[in-house]
């Protein structure tokens, strides 16, 4: 199985030509033959939504920016894709040695321009990147290929623009060769500090990524007080409230204005309160002397909640993978929300995009969301609406 870029460049979007952004960003993902998705190309701005009809791959397509984001993270490929059978093209048929796999790809933004990554991963018979390249500027500065499937290596190649053009030597076949070029690469030429460049550009914009689902029926309970970090599934929700009321004031005061634009009631404040044996539940002080329990309230009010709780705080409360490297100000999280709209009502989930929109718009938090119907965010600033055909 070797690495084919089926997909030509990107046009620039607006985005893109204007001045350089500081923030490593993603601005495209790639799915050249994934799943159900072939050729498909999905433009991604500070805040876009997915819409499409159930079937559409919507999901799919999270999961693959996901998967990206893990090897970027230096994670190894089968932690990466955890299910990499489920990723193989269903029609797709092994070749002579009984070989099938899927190609992914996107494009990251950043002081460097745009950076574009491509990577073919084998499934079967076993799970291997067999094929890597990374381009910019129209210059190949990193390329790998498997050459002797017996071997667990690929064989890479990068830009030097020395004496050699290129250096050679031979990378693992089980993480992606651009995570690791900033640890092989000497930058002793323009060429190879271009690629270290490029290669930190591309990981800085896939690391931080935060992949966020609600689950109401987690989030009613009392939760033990543990580290303080949301968990993916808001499951802990009453214990980062019991950590962030303290921390910050202004923050929890922008959580409050948008609870209480989530919640049916007067909401005066939200905290957590110590229960008996030592845990903790959240609760809604209604300003009259009555407290609401969490388990008391919609599965709208829950995801309502949760979501605008992710979009208030940052990587330090959220169980994300920080580049510990890059000063706060060069990161972006990117958040993932599946079902963004899911159990919300007509009035939240309006509210809720405009909390999105302003925070993304700050330039510190991307996100990227799926909705069966994107209608009611068509023309609204800031918010990208990609259609997925089923």
């Amino acid at each position: 199985m070797t690495l084919s870029l089926d997909l030509p460049p990107s046009p620039a979007t607006a985005e893109q030509e204007t001045a350089r952004p500081d923030r490593p960003s993603v601005t495209e993902l790639r799915l050249a033959a994934y799943a159900g998705h072939r050729q498909a190309r999905f433009p991604l701005g500070r805040l876009t939504l997915l819409a499409g009809p159930s079937g559409g791959g919507k999901s799919t397509a999270l999961r693959a920016y996901e998967s990206l984001a893990r090897l970027g993270s230096g994670a190894a490929v089968g932690e990466a894709f955890r299910d990499p059978a489920a990723c193989v093209p269903e029609r797709a048929r092994p070749d002579a040695q009984s070989r099938r796999g899927f190609r992914i790809g996107c494009t990251a933004d950043g002081p460097e321009g745009p950076v574009r990554l491509d990577v073919a991963v084998q499934a079967e018979p076993e799970l291997r990147i067999v094929g890597e390249r990374l381009t910019a500027g129209g210059v190949v500065l990193l390329e790998t290929a498997l050459r002797d499937p017996g071997r667990r290596t690929v064989q890479a190649a990068w830009y030097t623009a020395g004496s050699a053009s290129v250096t050679r030597a031979p990378m693992p076949d089980d993480r992606l060769g651009t995570a690791l070029l900033p640890l092989r690469v000497a930058g002793k030429t323009d060429g190879q500090r271009q690629v270290i460049a490029a290669a930190e550009q591309m990981v800085v914009a896939l690391r931080s990524v935060f992949a966020c689902d609600p689950r109401p029926d987690r989030m009613r309970a009392a939760v033990p007080v543990d580290s303080g970090r949301l968990l993916p599934g808001c499951d802990n929700l009453a214990e980062v409230f019991w950590r962030t009321r303290s921390e910050c004031t202004i923050r929890h005061g922008l959580l409050v204005a948008a609870v209480r634009e989530g919640c049916a009631g007067p909401v005066r404040d939200v905290r957590a309160d110590e229960v008996a044996d030592g845990r903790v539940r959240a609760v809604l002080d209604r300003g009259d002397g009555l407290l609401t329990r969490f388990g008391r309230l919609g599965d709208g009010e829950l995801r309502f909640a949760g979501l605008a709780l992710v979009l208030l705080t940052g990587p330090g409360v959220l169980a994300v993978d920080q580049p510990g490297e890059v000063p706060d100000a060069l990161q972006t999280l990117t958040v993932l929300a599946d079902g963004f709209d899911r159990a919300l009502d007509v009035r939240q989930r309006e509210q809720l995009l405009r909390l999105a929109a302003r925070m993304c718009d700050r330039g510190h938090i991307r996100l990227l969301g799926t909705v069966s119907d994107a209608s009611w965010a068509e023309g609204v600033p800031g918010v990208t609406v990609v259609h997925l055909e089923p």
